[in-house]
């Protein structure tokens, strides 16, 4: 089904993806005539309420391979990550105090590694290869005595790069440490399964894949081992004392519509997004010189293309593609016009990382929109080009 906007065509689905239709049909008697408070079982109005969010837990667990008891609704990935990384610290602090992460996470975890910081936590931040990837080998020589969390993402928001989750979670489970994998960016996108990739924790949020904003969730590992937080929001003990707080109804009722639409649909998906990437990422070194594609070839998101343009500024070439909505990296460092610090980590050059373009595509891509990207970014960067100084191409290691 194809869907146009007013506002040109969409390709910044790794930011936020628009609300599926089936999504939002689920979720509309929930604003009106079903508009119980869930916690409010004492009558039909808050039961009907808990019936329709315990549905969407399931519906949700479902799609990452868990059991619903093992959910807690969050307000979305962010504050998933924080309730994973400070619950545990705050947790198991007695046993350790040492968390292993990556330079490349969402800020998510790399600001809140920094504020367990300010509290005594010692924190690891493995640097990435070339391609954005954390290797088991590093993990695993990163774990001390003292190490009672690793947090490495599943697909790396701006490049599209996954990591070996699986391989690392063995590397945690045989050192005896809690794992927890942010997977905001492949949750809807690939299979993702607690169980086989051997992570206690895994973040997601509702609008990374068709679903409304504002609700997101925490896979919490129940049993070997049973995963202990300690809750950051107090106040009522909802969601088995984990989150307190009143559970956002229509909102947890589209996040497992929307869950149970990818699902369903995620395989075809991702044959026909990859299809219409190679499309673009063929169409784009094919008609620009000095262009570097960022992040692994294969081990990747099918969805996202992220590109350097050299001797150009990556703000400056979205600007001039107008209609076309793509961005420079995530949508939550957008404020800065530092050059990315996942580029950064991977050792790509400052004037590379100045001129990277992130291209995230989704449901409602078309062929026809892909041609008119491609076109609109050439005549971008060539008009950019000639009002500079062409110098020669730098490699990544200078």
């Amino acid at each position: 089904m194809d869907r146009k906007y007013p506002n040109g065509i969409y390709m910044d689905y790794n930011s936020t993806t628009p609300v599926d239709p089936g999504v939002a049909e689920a979720m509309r008697p929930y604003f009106g005539e079903v508009f119980g408070n869930p916690a409010s079982k004492a009558h039909a109005f808050g039961r009907k309420a808990a019936e329709a969010v315990e549905n969407a837990r399931e519906q949700t667990a479902a799609l990452i391979g868990a059991s619903a008891g093992e959910m807690v609704f969050t307000s979305g990935a962010t504050e998933s990550c924080n309730l994973a990384i400070k619950g545990v610290f705050e947790a198991y602090r007695r046993r350790g105090d040492h968390i292993v992460t990556s330079a490349a996470e969402h800020r998510a975890v790399i600001d809140t590694c920094g504020r367990l910081e300010e509290r005594g936590a010692k924190v690891t931040r493995l640097l990435p290869d070339q391609y954005g990837r954390i290797s088991p080998e590093q993990v695993a020589e990163a774990i001390t005595d003292s190490t009672i969390l690793v947090s490495v993402m599943l697909a790396n928001n701006e490049v599209g790069t996954l990591n070996p989750i699986d391989q690392i979670g063995r590397v945690c489970k045989e050192r005896k440490v809690l794992m927890h994998c942010d997977a905001t960016q492949a949750v809807g996108k690939i299979p993702v399964d607690v169980e086989r990739m051997g992570v206690d924790l895994l973040s997601l949020s509702a609008h990374k894949f068709y679903g409304p904003k504002g609700i997101g969730a925490l896979y919490v590992r129940g049993r070997r081992p049973r995963v202990r937080l300690e809750p950051q929001i107090d106040g009522g003990g909802h969601e088995r004392g984990m989150r307190s707080g009143t559970v956002n109804v229509p909102g947890a009722v589209g996040m497992g519509a929307a869950a149970e639409i990818c699902a369903a649909e995620m395989a075809e998906e991702a044959g026909r997004v990859g299809g219409l990437r190679q499309q673009l990422r063929d169409g784009l070194v094919g008609q620009i010189q000095d262009v570097r594609i960022n992040g692994h070839e294969t081990e990747r998101l099918p969805n996202t293309l992220n590109v350097s343009f050299a001797h150009v500024e990556g703000h400056a070439v979205v600007l001039r593609m107008k209609d076309v909505a793509v961005s420079t990296g995530s949508a939550c460092g957008s404020e800065t016009q530092d050059p990315s610090h996942v580029l950064r980590a991977m050792g790509v050059s400052d004037d590379l990382a100045n001129g990277s373009v992130r291209f995230s595509l989704g449901r409602w891509t078309t062929p026809d929109e892909v041609d008119a990207a491609i076109a609109r970014c050439v005549t971008a960067v060539t008009e950019l080009r000639k009002l500079s100084i062409v110098r020669p191409l730098r490699s990544a290691k200078e």
